[in-house]
């Protein structure tokens, strides 16, 4: 289970806290995020490939179905997935005019 407010770290050290949370596994790829401060790091052959894109700071992440997001605290690496399914980037919301 993702916790909101639960920070993880990828395996190319990118960094991101989840701000929706629910049922099932972040990943890299194959690879599963670990949280942030918690076990002994990842293996160190680690190898990101051609295809992977990198993540920005302040960008918001959520699942296909929109259950989980996740926002990018430090850049990196990543093929960020949920439960194997890729993660898009969140769009800004629309806000009314002010005047």
């Amino acid at each position: 289970m993702i916790k909101a407010g639960a920070r993880y770290v990828t395996p190319a050290g990118a960094e991101l806290i989840v701000t929706k949370g629910g049922d099932g596994v972040l990943s890299d790829g194959e690879i599963g995020l670990q949280e942030k401060g918690a076990g002994s790091g990842f293996d160190d052959g680690y190898d990101p490939g051609d295809d992977v894109q990198t993540i920005n700071l302040g960008r918001r992440y959520q699942s296909e179905d929109g259950s989980v997001t996740v926002l990018v605290t430090k850049a990196g690496q990543c093929d960020l997935r949920y439960n194997g399914e890729a993660m898009e980037v969140q769009q800004p919301r629309k806000l009314p005019s002010s005047d």
